[in-house]
């Protein structure tokens, strides 16, 4: 089936809202739609999914092959897939990465979200720099947001008209496009009580103001096979039943993996630490990242899911990443600075009372001998991405992984291991391990 890019020069132009409202706007005249995000992001693609009813997939071209990002992205319906930051913005110098670089792989079209609040006539010249910047890019249509009058539109769009791509929409400014944030970004979907009216909201502005069909007819094939079937079960997914911490502290899965999960044919076990559920009984545990830190009191005092954790330590492999990981230590400091108990799994101690920013692509070669290949001596290598706020103030026992950055700048050994207990900051970002210098996308 058909697909496209929903892209923008910089970051704060309003492609993710836009996004939704064409979804949830689509969805609601009958259109069988679906959605992806492209790179490492945990919030939007929640909201994607409340606006589709599916599961929202992250398309990574910077961890991810191409061959992966086609098998991911192909499916039996149309395809939206929403950019991250300026559309050749990427995390290394050289950009690679970008939401042009995954426009390349798949071969669709770009329609380009302009925020044209403060310019006019200016826009011809970056809608034009943007078509021309690669040949492999494919800039089809343009959507004008936060527009302040028909007369701005008037003049925006005569601006445009030489260059003969399509201007698909002009979206005013409004009030009721604007959505709450924190510290990791938005608040997530599931913290809105009226994320289906704001959803519905969206797509009235989107549909008295974007040509949809015109939208949906510039979509074209993805090329690709499904291959989530023929993949092997490795790495960090090595068991049969999988324990996966889901709610409001633990939010933050790739929906390609839990589809990859239940492809391999697992028993996926979604349980709540924040509901003082017991840890399911299974082969592996896992508690992924989200924000245990606004809910560090109530996880402390959670004495059955606490206990069941340390218990299934015993006989499971349990992995956490970035708020797991913090959780399976001993102490989590709020920014308040109290101290709450965690459970004391690994040797970690983590403070939110003087923030720091930790942020970038990571690839993690792993330090765990059971990770080894004993015939090649080789490591497993994962790549990952880290964002978070938190400082280490303590970190007793044996390194996961030594990390490097996206430029392979070594950044020294990351991460925790215990017995049968392991964790990082990093979130990776595909389960399946790659080769140690398997070039990628």
């Amino acid at each position: 089936m058909p697909g496209l890019i929903l892209a923008a020069p910089t970051s704060g132009a309003g492609k993710t809202t836009i996004t939704l409202g064409i979804l949830r706007a689509l969805r609601n005249t009958g259109v069988d739609v679906r959605s992806a995000k492209s790179g490492p992001d945990y919030i939007d693609p929640q909201f994607h999914s409340a606006a589709t009813g599916k599961p929202c997939f992250n398309l990574d071209a910077w961890a991810m092959t191409p061959t992966r990002i086609k098998s991911i992205a192909a499916g039996p319906t149309d395809l939206i897939i929403e950019g991250a930051m300026g559309l050749f913005d990427g995390a290394p110098p050289d950009g690679k990465g970008s939401t042009a670089d995954l426009a390349a792989i798949l071969g669709v079209p770009v329609v380009l979200i302009v925020d044209a609040k403060a310019m006019s006539q200016s826009v011809a010249a970056l809608v034009a720099g943007f078509a021309n910047h690669r040949a492999d890019v494919r800039i089809k249509g343009v959507i004008l947001n936060r527009v302040g009058s028909d007369r701005h539109a008037d003049m925006l769009k005569t601006a445009l008209a030489p260059l003969n791509i399509p201007v698909l929409g002009v979206i005013p400014r409004d009030d009721a496009l604007l959505r709450p944030s924190r510290h990791l970004g938005l608040v997530q979907a599931g913290e809105m009580p009226d994320l289906d009216d704001f959803l519905n909201t969206a797509a009235g502005i989107v549909s008295r103001h974007v040509d949809l069909d015109a939208l949906r007819a510039l979509m074209t094939p993805l090329v690709g096979q499904n291959l989530f079937e023929q993949e092997r079960c490795s790495g960090r997914l090595n068991g049969q039943r999988v324990a996966i911490a889901r709610d409001a502290a633990f939010s933050f899965s790739y929906a390609h993996d839990i589809a990859m999960m239940n492809h391999l044919g697992m028993t996926v076990l979604p349980f709540s630490p924040l509901a003082n559920d017991a840890v399911p009984e299974a082969d592996k545990v896992i508690l992924p990242g989200g924000y245990p830190e606004l809910y560090a009191a109530r996880l402390a005092a959670n004495t059955t899911f606490m206990r069941s954790l340390r218990e299934a330590s015993q006989v499971s492999d349990i992995s956490g990443e970035c708020g797991g990981y913090m959780v399976l230590g001993e102490t989590l400091i709020d920014a308040d600075g109290t101290r709450h108990k965690m459970a004391a799994l690994l040797g970690l101690t983590t403070s939110f009372q003087h923030r720091k920013l930790h942020l970038g692509y990571r690839r993690l070669r792993s330090l765990d001998p059971a990770q080894t290949n004993p015939a090649t001596g080789e490591t497993t290598t994962y790549l990952a991405h880290e964002f978070h706020y938190s400082t280490t103030l303590e970190a007793k026992g044996d390194p996961l992984f030594d990390a490097f950055d996206a430029q392979g700048t070594s950044l020294g050994q990351t991460g925790l291991r215990a017995g049968r207990v392991s964790g990082s900051f990093a979130h990776i970002i595909d389960a399946l391990p790659i080769a140690p210098e398997t070039p990628r996308a």
